[in-house]
């Protein structure tokens, strides 16, 4: 059961956020960024988009983001404060859309805890084309509104934590 969005006043004016995107069912996955989009910047946050061609791309997108946020490298202006992946699979008459979805969900779980980097996961596996409108489509259950709800909330916890522990050194 689909549970309604309930809009949350956030401020991020001090943060900034990737989102990756894959091209593939764009028709949905455009409208989630918007959706992010829109969210994220109501809340003063900046961001920046990278599109991939399709959902199983995303996690190699997610993994450099996170390494440029995590180590302040050159190419990350100040570091994301969350990498949202986004994407829409759609179940076919085999079991390739399985497979991807558990690769993709593997991924992104280990790339967050590997750097220390919130990364919100909506590529959805969905059914059917009506659970995708359902889920993309609609502002009531946007799902790209959600993740950056989601990023923007994970953002304030991180930045909270990482304030009162000690630095530590990082591994190459």
């Amino acid at each position: 059961m689909l549970t309604a969005i309930h809009s949350r006043a956030q401020s991020a004016r001090n943060h900034s956020f990737a989102i990756v995107a894959s091209r593939y069912n764009g028709r949905y996955v455009d409208a989630m960024v918007r959706s992010a989009k829109a969210e994220l910047r109501r809340a003063g946050a900046k961001v920046e988009i990278v599109r991939v061609p399709g959902a199983y791309e995303i996690p190699l997108l997610a993994v450099r983001l996170a390494r440029l946020a995590s180590e302040n490298l050159p190419g990350a202006e100040a570091g994301f404060s969350a990498v949202i992946c986004l994407g829409v699979i759609l179940r076919g008459e085999t079991v390739h859309a399985a497979h991807i979805g558990e690769a993709v969900s593997r991924a992104l779980m280990e790339i967050q805890l590997k750097f220390e980097i919130p990364v919100i996961h909506e590529v959805l596996l969905l059914e059917n084309e009506a659970q995708a409108r359902a889920r993309c489509l609609g502002h009531k259950h946007n799902r790209g509104t959600e993740a950056a709800q989601t990023a923007m909330e994970m953002a304030k916890l991180m930045k909270a934590i990482r304030s009162r522990l000690p630095a530590r050194p990082r591994s190459p």
